[in-house]
């Protein structure tokens, strides 16, 4: 089908203009990741905009950064928390919102305008630690689990994609003796696995990127996920101790050279992921939010 010229013209400048805005986006997570490679003198008298690593280049930044003392635990922590926090958290997405997409239900609507009313209005934080407090949760991994076990947006989706399923489906199975667990598992899941995918990549993002719960729930250093490692890190005297007998200017620009280092190690392991869930990123969130 040929083009009109307004089409072509539009055609080509919407290609431009995407362009520019992959530049933006992805030009910062490239310039941390060719600094960290970098010679800290090189790239301190470069200030601007750099398209290659300054030679030498060195790995001394990621070998402070994995060397660290809390590391290796803060990562053992971090998947920990991630893996045994998306299982629960998809475990409980999944059956209450196939308890809600069924029709018939009592109290459906009062079920739901109560769980949707979570969203707008919560007890807050000291209430929120009060009650972690109370489950005897202080100081230990569950705090950073169970008090977020369900996100009510991903319900809302995940109930969303379960009623958009041809009630045929659960009927015939029905019909054949097949009861709620059966037909939950073997029919309406197969069916909504795109949209269970995009949840599990948001509830996995979530937990990985979390680190506000953990500073206020965990004492243990020991305990901390690597995010609040890393923050910690950045906004103290860490990282000039990390450096060791290194002084003066040199000390600064090799903080500067570890603070890159970090924000690549944090956000490399997400990156990885992602591809994986891509594909079904779109038509999982379609399908959840806008079939009704």
């Amino acid at each position: 089908m040929r083009q009109s010229i307004g089409e072509r013209v539009f055609s080509l400048f919407n290609t431009i203009f995407l362009s520019v805005m992959i530049l933006i986006t992805i030009y910062p997570l490239y310039f941390c990741l060719i600094a960290s490679f970098s010679d800290p003198i090189e790239l301190s008298m470069n200030p601007g905009a750099i398209l290659l690593p300054f030679t030498p280049f060195t790995l001394s930044a990621y070998s402070k950064v994995i060397n660290h003392s809390l590391f290796v635990s803060g990562f053992r922590n971090t998947i920990y928390v991630v893996v045994v926090g998306t299982l629960i958290n998809m475990a409980l997405t999944i059956i209450s919102a196939y308890v809600l997409s069924r029709k018939g239900l009592m109290l459906n609507r009062v079920l739901t305008f109560f769980i949707i009313f979570t969203m707008y209005f919560s007890g807050g934080l000291i209430p929120g630690y009060l009650n972690v407090r109370s489950l005897g949760m202080i100081n230990s991994l569950w705090a950073l689990i169970l008090p977020g076990a369900i996100s009510t947006y991903n319900l809302i989706i995940m109930r969303t994609a379960f009623k958009g399923v041809p009630d045929a489906l659960s009927e015939s199975a029905q019909i054949d003796g097949a009861r709620h667990f059966t037909v939950m598992s073997r029919i309406l899941i197969p069916v909504c696995l795109p949209t269970i995918a995009v949840l599990v990549l948001y509830y996995a993002v979530g937990h990985w990127n979390a680190w506000f719960g953990a500073s206020i729930y965990l004492q243990d250093a020991t305990k901390h996920p690597i995010q609040l490692v890393m923050r910690n890190i950045l906004i103290s005297a860490n990282a000039s101790e990390m450096i060791g007998d290194i002084g003066g200017e040199d000390k600064a620009r090799y903080v500067e050279l570890i603070k890159y280092a970090l924000i690549i190690v944090s956000t490399v392991p997400v990156l990885v992921l992602y591809p994986f869930l891509q594909k079904y990123f779109v038509k999982g969130v379609m399908v959840g939010s806008v079939k009704e």
